[in-house]
């Protein structure tokens, strides 16, 4: 089963365990980000990307120059690990990182998750064997222009739901990443970006290694 369907099963159970009316501002507040028109602000394909260094859950920096130095970098954005369809992600990027690696990459995944809260079981329940990263105030997402603000309406169903924002990013202004993928050349250009305002919507890890294997045939 590939990653697009895992989601689309995930949306299914949704649907079928939420109220009708919960389930609808979900829809509407996910429509309402997508008419913002957020991508026109958003990293596309040649923009030139900061270098930042943010710490993994072990608190050492990781710097995206250092990374680069040995070739292209694989960034997942995502929106904590209280996101279900987060997690899958980042569950089928753990299962193609042995190709990733393969082809001279690295793969880092961050999200606004302070590194207490991430807490080391992350890491080890999901089994995941690259760095994830926090970027406390959304402060590298800002710079990749992906950065969004949860509407009031949708704070109560997410909190019920397990989303204790406030506690997950210690602050109070309810700001997340759009899910997004990129991929950075190593002269620190965008090579390839996948950002949908739909939550539910995620990049297939086998498009991931396509593009990498084109960025090793063109070096």
């Amino acid at each position: 089963m590939n990653l697009a369907q895992e989601l689309t099963n995930l949306v299914i159970q949704a649907q079928a365990h939420l109220p009708k009316d919960k389930f609808a501002v979900i829809v509407q507040t996910t429509e309402e980000l997508r008419q913002s028109e957020i991508l026109k602000d958003s990293l596309n394909i040649g923009d030139r990307v900061k270098d930042f260094a943010l710490p993994n859950l072990s608190g050492n920096a990781v710097e995206l120059n250092q990374l680069l130095a040995t070739g292209p970098v694989v960034i997942s954005f995502f929106r904590g690990t209280w996101c279900r369809f987060c997690n899958l992600e980042l569950k089928a990027l753990q299962d193609v990182l042995p190709e990733i690696q393969a082809l001279g990459a690295s793969l880092v995944a961050i999200s606004p998750q302070t590194p207490d809260y991430y807490s080391m079981s992350t890491a080890q329940d999901s089994s995941l064997d690259f760095d994830v990263l926090s970027d406390v105030g959304n402060q590298v997402a800002r710079n990749f222009g992906i950065v969004y603000q949860i509407p009031e309406p949708l704070r109560p169903i997410m909190q019920a739901l397990g989303a204790d924002l406030p506690s997950a990013n210690k602050d109070e202004t309810f700001e997340l990443p759009v899910p997004a993928t990129y991929i950075i050349a190593p002269d620190g250009t965008v090579a390839y970006a996948f950002v949908d305002p739909d939550f539910t919507k995620r990049v297939e890890p086998t498009e991931i290694i396509a593009v990498l294997q084109e960025l090793q045939a063109g070096n």
